[in-house]
């Protein structure tokens, strides 16, 4: 019998909470409540959840601090975060992406919706250890290993959230060929969610600042999409 995931449930409206968490128990989740920030971050000190369900508009300690503290956590970078906004204009979107948001739901929303996406977040962190993907990637500077999530620059750890990790895992192993957009957005989100292609130029831009040094082996190839190359190569 499987164990259970937890899903950690951050939103200060009660019964927006507890309806979420009751939907979340009847799919087979283990739901953890919590009313405001400073409550789920000190409940994530003492229980690792699997996933985040966040509200951005919290009393005390924001949304947006609750995802800039686990971040920076390496016990809690990598783990997926949906968060939930009444804020539906595409630069706010942006904005959450660019701090590390997995997935963005905007209020109101189906719940039926909101437990796909849980579903497929949760899928997605599953297949990033799985069959083919198990393989070490090493490249130039940088060394990706998916079994242990983990990746170094010149031997120097560096934490990626799961979403850039995915979207790096992706561009090492196409063996230095282009990656469209869309081909990046369902490797690193999903076929299953609808973003715009800016969405993954905000996660590339974070991920070139995390690369340091080795941020130059992304290039760039202007109106058709990304790839990873050695500097000194020229573009296709």
């Amino acid at each position: 019998m499987k164990t259970p995931k937890i899903i950690m449930v951050v939103e200060d409206e009660t019964d927006l909470r507890e309806l979420i968490g009751f939907n979340l128990e009847r799919e087979g989740y283990t739901c953890r409540q919590a009313a405001d920030g400073d409550e789920a971050l000190a409940q994530m000190a003492r229980e690792i959840p699997h996933l985040v369900i966040l509200d951005r508009m919290l009393p005390n300690t924001s949304g947006d601090e609750v995802l800039a503290q686990l971040r920076r956590d390496q016990k809690t970078a990598a783990i997926p975060v949906l968060m939930l906004t009444a804020k539906a204009d595409e630069s706010d979107e942006l904005v959450g992406f660019a701090m590390g948001v997995d997935d963005y739901v905007t209020k109101p929303f189906s719940m039926k919706a909101l437990i796909a996406r849980v579903a497929a977040l949760l899928r997605r962190s599953r297949e990033g250890v799985s069959h083919e993907a198990k393989a070490l990637l090493s490249s130039g500077p940088v060394t990706l290993d998916p079994e242990r999530h983990s990746v170094r620059v010149s031997g120097a750890a560096i934490t990626l959230t799961a979403t850039e990790f995915r979207l790096l895992q992706a561009m090492m192993s196409a063996d230095g060929r282009l990656r469209s957009r869309e081909q990046l957005i369902d490797a690193a989100l999903g076929v299953d969610v609808a973003v715009v292609d800016r969405t993954i130029d905000v996660h590339i831009a974070a991920l070139r600042k995390k690369l340091g040094s080795a941020a130059t082996w992304i290039r760039t190839v202007r109106g058709a999409g990304y790839l990873w190359r050695a500097p000194d190569q020229g573009d296709d």
